[in-house]
């Protein structure tokens, strides 16, 4: 069994990599596309004002993304126990307080365990909040050994001790960089970060994680139009975001939901599933997060469904090759966050991502935060590298590679400090 895991693994690889080099990174060969209308109900009505968007058109366009793209979520799971390990953990030189908090989900014999963790600024109020999934355990956020460690299946990185799936102390703090939490703190904000593992793991299997909660006698796979691993992971957003509703040092009415990579395309179906979300980060979420997917540029539906089909529905395979089949695009997601704020982010290196298709997505949204009569993009050409623009959509394209930075967390307090409005 396990030299035949390695070879489906190596099998994938190759495929993912002879994909990759027929990938289009050259503009003038981005096909000639129309993009679906936002504006414009399935009936043909013209969607003018709030009201008819949000009656109409709003929920239309849900029911696309669920049916064709991310899959429906088959039945309500609640929470069944919350348990607080940790209240008040010193942290970060007696700047914040480490919370670590573990959501208990229950069917029949079958549990699972949803680990958050938080640090939270001492302050004699609630503290707005920034909650993102990390992709190898919350112990990796930052060198700090009272973290619990994992217990769900992780992917294998051996020069991080992460061997046979499973974590160790090795790998404590491992994805700090990518975390600045004492930044965050001394702005005012707290931090939460859930290992996404721990809500479904992030391989094609479907017998593990939160899946086979919904299944039916019989059941080993969701169905056509059911949930994919992403809209699993935008859930467990949603459940944490229950969770903050209930804790008194945090200000539930300003949680500000971030994601990068494929956690930015998690981030923007949460945001638009749950409008309780104040505000939405996508960094360098690329095809089916913020880039349109008609531009065929850098990594395509065509190539995501082949390499990655458990994050989706079984719906979208059918679109494989054929984006201007897709009754949405991009564009239509970044829509359904108004007229909440939004900030997309981009970097220079990475052309897989399609940086161009991600401001024109963001551009196009404008048109339903105009409706609420607020700003969108304040532009409509794409600024020079490390110079953001905001609106109530704020965009910047990094200089440098696929990852997220402490520049890229700059921004993203600088964004929430010019568009929250604080709870009295």
């Amino acid at each position: 069994m396990k030299y035949c895991v390695l070879l489906i693994s190596l099998v994938c690889s190759l495929q993912v990599n002879a994909q990759r080099s027929d990938v289009n990174y050259d503009e003038n060969e981005v096909p000639g596309y129309n993009l679906p209308e936002l504006l414009i109900s399935k009936s043909g009505r013209k969607i003018k004002n709030t009201k008819r968007w949000e009656k109409i058109r709003r929920p239309e366009i849900v029911k696309l993304f669920q049916q064709e793209v991310y899959g429906k979520i088959p039945k309500e799971i609640d929470i069944d126990e919350v348990v607080v390990h940790e209240q008040a953990g010193d942290a970060f030189d007696g700047l914040a307080k480490r919370r670590q908090v573990e959501l208990i989900f229950r069917k029949d014999d079958q549990e699972l365990s949803v680990e958050i963790l938080l640090y939270l600024p001492k302050i004699n109020e609630k503290a707005p909040l920034f909650v993102g999934y990390n992709f190898s355990g919350n112990h990796t956020v930052a060198d700090d050994p009272d973290i619990r460690l994992t217990e769900s299946w992780v992917g294998d990185e051996p020069s991080l001790g992460i061997v046979h799936n499973q974590v160790t102390e090795q790998s404590r703090g491992a994805k700090s960089e990518r975390w600045p939490v004492k930044t965050i703190i001394e702005a005012g904000y707290g931090v939460a970060t859930i290992y996404c593992g721990d809500v479904d793991p992030d391989r094609d299997n479907f017998q593990d994680g939160i899946h086979p909660f919904s299944y039916q006698l019989g059941q080993f796979r969701p169905g056509y139009d059911e949930w994919g691993t992403i809209s699993a992971w935008a859930w467990g957003l949603t459940k944490a975001m229950d969770y903050f509703t209930s804790d008194t040092d945090i200000d539930s009415s300003q949680v500000i939901v971030v994601g990068h990579s494929r956690l930015g395309k998690a981030a923007l179906w949460a945001a638009a599933l749950d409008q309780r979300f104040a505000m939405c980060v996508s960094n360098n979420s690329g095809c089916l997060g913020a880039a349109l997917s008609r531009r065929q540029f850098g990594e395509t539906v065509g190539v995501i469904t082949h390499a990655f089909p458990h994050w989706f529905c079984e719906n979208l395979s059918k679109y494989s090759s054929r984006e201007e089949k897709l009754p949405v695009d991009q564009h239509m997601l970044l829509a359904l966050i108004a007229p909440r704020p939004l900030y997309v982010t981009s970097a220079t290196e990475d052309l897989w991502a399609d940086p161009k298709g991600e401001f024109l997505a963001a551009v196009e949204a404008g048109k339903v935060y105009g409706l609420y009569e607020k700003e969108g993009l304040p532009v409509t050409e794409m600024p020079v590298p490390d110079t953001p623009v905001f609106g109530t959509i704020g965009y910047h394209i990094r200089a440098g590679k696929h990852n997220i930075t402490s520049y890229d967390w700059e921004q993203f307090i600088d964004f929430a400090n010019e568009r929250l409005t604080p709870a009295e």
